[in-house]
């Protein structure tokens, strides 16, 4: 066997496990080695951690969905942490002062820095951690709540429902995220999911330390530092935010941001890839294989350029052709046509393993530059 085809050979099988060949692998853990989570009924008190910034156009539809919350009032703290908005935010934000919501002005220094500020003020027994566009499902919080009474969890993950989109583009990009939660899903019950959503997540108080100053993924860092203490981290689907689809465009930028705090998490938490970490294979397979996929499929371009013996060359080329042929065709067939169903998918995935490539950018930008205007950080669906 040649190197070239030794290279093609090794990558293209490593993007085919990443792909499918890992979720197939998950599922059939989870068939064998699902660890049920103990939930009950109970009521902790909670501290609502809202950061935003510039987020006028949704902070007071998301104050009342936090106040609509099927859940003692009494026993819920809200915390709205402004880093640096300069627009009517904090206005906003004041005017449910009477309600209950406090309201903690911070320079603008990131989504991490804000956190850190509202953990210092944070009274309740559990954290509730949201972004200011999703609106909650009213019962969301006690579905948080309720597990735990299981003293093995120390985080519990909710689920972000993407509304169906309109056009071919918007459904593919729910397509994804249906797919990522597949997987969570199904970890869950293994033991841990690697990080929980950043729209809707919450955790023991006693677990929380701050993060660091340039940290993108809180969703990432905070639920880790509960996984290393011994605990779980679980995926419950009944506790629901929502949000509208996005474009490919948004995406991208997007998923930049989320693999690049992969890449910080890797540096601050380095037992991720040792015998410490109990979900070690999921790990590697899947937030890894996800950073290592363009290199990959870089790789097996380079090898059946660099000269496959001809009947691999042939079938190699030809497929590589037609698939990236077909994800840049789709940027310019209509809307409707039925080509639209092979292109847009290709297109989607193209351009999130290019996101992937885009995430070591995380090495020479500041962590601060990735906090959106929208109100909302890496985190999410990530």
């Amino acid at each position: 066997m040649t190197i070239s085809l030794a290279v093609f050979v090794i990558s293209a099988t490593f993007a085919v496990y990443v792909l499918a060949g890992y979720p197939l692998l998950l599922d059939l853990r989870a068939r064998r080695r699902a660890k049920p989570v103990q939930s009950q009924p109970i009521e902790k008190t909670v501290t609502v951690l809202l950061a935003v910034r510039n987020g006028e156009r949704w902070i007071a539809d998301k104050l009342r969905s936090l106040l609509a919350l099927d859940y003692p009032r009494g026993l819920v703290q809200i915390l709205v942490i402004s880093d640096g908005s300069t627009d009517r935010t904090d206005e906003i934000a004041r005017q449910f002062s009477e309600e209950g919501v406090d309201l903690i002005r911070v320079p603008g220094g990131g989504k991490a820095a804000a956190l850190n500020a509202g953990l210092e003020r944070a009274s309740g027994e559990i954290l509730f951690f949201t972004d200011v566009r999703q609106p909650l499902a009213p019962e969301s919080l006690r579905h948080l709540v309720a597990p735990f009474a299981d003293p093995e969890v120390g985080v519990v993950s909710g689920e972000l429902v993407i509304v169906e989109g309109r056009t071919r583009e918007e459904l593919n990009v729910g397509l994804y995220w249906r797919y990522e939660k597949w997987i969570r899903r199904r970890q869950s019950l293994i033991d841990s999911v690697i990080g929980a959503t950043g729209a809707i997540y919450a955790m023991r108080r006693s677990l929380a330390r701050p993060l660091p100053r340039r940290a993108l993924l809180d969703d990432v860092h905070l639920p880790l530092g509960a996984f290393f203490a011994g605990y779980r981290v679980v995926w419950d689907d009944k506790a629901k935010a929502f949000d509208t689809p996005t474009s490919l465009r948004q995406e991208f930028r997007r998923k930049v941001r989320t693999q690049a705090g992969v890449y910080q998490i890797l540096l601050a938490w380095p037992q991720l890839l040792g015998p410490e970490n109990r979900m070690w294979l999921d790990f590697i397979s899947h937030k890894l294989g996800r950073l290592l996929l363009p290199f990959a499929l870089i790789a097996a371009a380079q090898a059946t350029l660099a000269g496959l013996p001809d009947a691999w060359a042939r079938l190699a080329a030809s497929a590589q052709g037609l698939g990236y042929g077909l994800a840049l065709a789709d940027m310019a067939i209509p809307e409707g046509w039925p080509l639209k169903r092979a292109t847009a998918p290709l297109c989607a995935m193209l351009v999130l393993v290019a996101a992937a490539f885009c995430g070591a950018s995380v090495l020479l930008r500041p962590g601060a530059d990735f906090w959106r205007h929208d109100g909302t950080a890496a985190g999410g669906n990530s």
